[in-house]
């Protein structure tokens, strides 16, 4: 059963991603990185971490994609203009063509599926705080959080209207 939560949660991310590049109004794109988002973090809570699961809906697909809808309503983004092309279409027969492999892939699978012990993956909540808050990650921790801050002051900057 897991396999096939994954794979259909994988394909779900696999798709909403490739809404995300091939929508032309940013609103419904950013929507679309949500579900993505949403279905990265089913994909965290199957490998047994269920606090970056939780993290990854609760800080990227919440506060971060807020903010993203934020900056997109405050600079009144419009959608891009109807033009013909083959882009849509391209895009449309690749998504196509992926699904259509990962659904073989999973059903190889899931036919020579065999039970055992699962891997040596620790993705326990106490592993991953020993790594994100070790020496090794704080200074691109904080760097983060300063990069965010210059991309928001810029996003303002960008948004407000010379009177």
């Amino acid at each position: 059963m897991d396999a096939i939560l994954f794979y259909a949660a994988a394909g779900l991310a696999l798709l909403s991603a490739l809404v995300v590049i091939g929508q032309k109004n940013p609103i419904y794109s950013a929507f679309a990185l949500i579900v993505t988002l949403c279905s990265l973090a089913v994909i965290f809570g199957l490998l047994g971490s269920p606090f970056i699961a939780a993290l990854q809906v609760i800080v990227y697909a919440g506060a971060i994609m807020v903010l993203f809808l934020f900056v997109l309503m405050l600079l009144n983004v419009r959608s891009e203009a109807d033009a013909p092309g083959r882009g849509t279409r391209t895009l449309g027969a690749v998504a196509v063509a992926l699904v259509a492999l990962l659904v073989a892939r999973a059903g190889a699978v899931l036919v020579r599926a065999e039970p055992g012990p699962a891997p040596a993956f620790d993705a326990s909540t106490r592993r991953m705080a020993e790594i994100l808050f070790s020496p090794q990650f704080l200074y691109v921790f904080e760097a983060t959080s300063i990069l965010i801050l210059a991309a928001l002051v810029g996003a303002i900057a960008l948004a407000k209207k010379d009177v």
